[in-house]
């Protein structure tokens, strides 16, 4: 499936009280959702132009912003979808012999390292690259980034709705790769050439920004293809093409000229999503079928219940760095950046199971199955990365 940027059906066209738009709220009383969130969405509401504000059940706050909100507006905020544009999550089937976690981890390569078109030509992962690099953006190719972005390689653990799954190419005991990634700083020099100007304000030309922006989200989408595509020759086995790929941080044009920005909310028109849990939890695949109320939108992931510091002070009083290598589900995570292990423990998440519980019980999504991790890639631990990346290290080629 595509993640290119599309034209929809319209959008409802709710009559707001003068200067705020409507909000809906797609959780339930037992769900875990902060107040600055809640917040958020009210602030946003108020932006002139806007129309309706969709809140997931992985709702948090943002930078100016709420995370897990679908917006609709007569009018293009490009901070709504903030710097990471075109982020999102595929899945891609992948097929090895021998699936042992331990020795699946130490042949992960370092996708810190930045694919180099030149240094890097006879790479195989390029076979996947069709056409130009959007934007002729070639710094960061191949290269996963930080905080919550990933590389898994997954087990499909049950599956919920087998004719479905099967359309997909989906069984159980199958295995996946999922890549969470988006256009690294492509889309935080897009956001940057429009705050240093204008603010938070709307974008004074549309379709000059929608134009940069396109890019950045095809860029994300051949991204997460490249990291496939390189983690499947690591591991020895042939890239396959995503059953599933899906932005989350973009925003749609629909056909009455309402423009719809998603941050940290997936496409819910009719399409298949994965909705990503933590290195220690199940992942799910759902069908989407979210109706106007919703913006068309459903969640993207478990979605945060604790800041970055907060769970770096809790999870060091509580776990050691080795504690968090090994995940209650038995998988392994490959990650160098301490700091990071404990900034991204599972805990630091809300539950997975009640954020697709509340997408069922509004009837926002069917789930088709789930998955558990095997190995889970944050960032490069040197001391386990295969020779060439050891080498690329001394020689101060470790990042780009």
């Amino acid at each position: 499936m595509s993640a290119q940027p599309s034209r929809q059906q319209p959008l409802p066209r709710p009559t707001p009280v003068p200067g705020t738009a409507t909000v809906a709220m797609f959780t339930s009383p037992t769900s875990w959702v902060e107040s600055d969130a809640v917040a958020q969405c009210h602030q946003v509401a108020a932006l002139d132009g806007m129309l309706h504000v969709a809140a997931m059940p992985d709702l948090h706050p943002g930078k100016g912003a709420p995370i897990g909100a679908a917006m609709a507006s007569r009018v293009l905020y490009p901070f709504l979808v903030g710097s990471d544009i075109g982020c999102g999550i595929a899945v891609f089937p992948i097929s090895l012999k021998r699936p042992v976690p331990e020795r699946l981890a130490a042949r992960f390569p370092d996708l810190d390292r930045a694919l180099d078109p030149d240094r890097d030509a006879d790479d195989p992962a390029w076979s996947v690259l069709t056409g130009d690099i959007p934007a002729g953006h070639v710094e960061s190719l191949g290269t996963v980034g930080r905080g919550n972005h990933f590389v898994e390689l997954a087990r499909v653990e049950t599956v919920a709705a087998p004719d479905h799954a099967r359309r997909l190419g989906l069984t159980a005991s199958d295995l996946v790769l999922i890549v969470h990634s988006g256009s690294r700083g492509l889309g935080e020099r897009i956001l940057r050439e429009h705050t240093s100007v204008h603010g938070a304000g709307p974008a004074p030309d549309p379709a000059g920004y929608l134009a940069a922006h396109d890019d950045a989200v095809r860029w994300g989408s051949l991204n997460r293809r490249l990291l496939a595509a390189r983690v499947a020759h690591a591991l020895g086995a042939v890239p396959t093409e995503p059953v599933i790929d899906q932005c989350h941080n973009l925003v749609e044009v629909r056909d009455d000229g309402i423009y719809l920005h998603r941050k940290g909310a997936a496409p819910g028109d009719g399409r298949d999503v994965l909705i990503a849990g933590t290195r220690g939890t199940r992942s799910y695949v759902v069908a989407a079928h979210a109706g106007p109320e919703a913006n068309h939108s459903v969640a993207h992931g478990a979605g945060r219940k604790m800041s970055r510091a907060d769970a770096l002070r809790r999870g060091r009083a509580k776990h050691t760095v080795e504690e968090l290598r090994r995940t209650p589900v038995g998988s392994l995570v490959v990650c160098g950046d301490r700091q990071l292990l404990f900034e991204e423990a599972p805990t630091a998440y809300k539950r997975i199971e009640q954020v697709i519980g509340d997408l069922v019980e509004h009837g926002l999504a069917t789930p088709v199955a789930s998955t558990v991790p095997v190995v889970t890639y944050k960032t490069a631990d040197v001391g386990s990365t295969p020779t060439r990346d050891r080498r690329d290290h001394r020689r101060g080629r470790g990042r780009p």
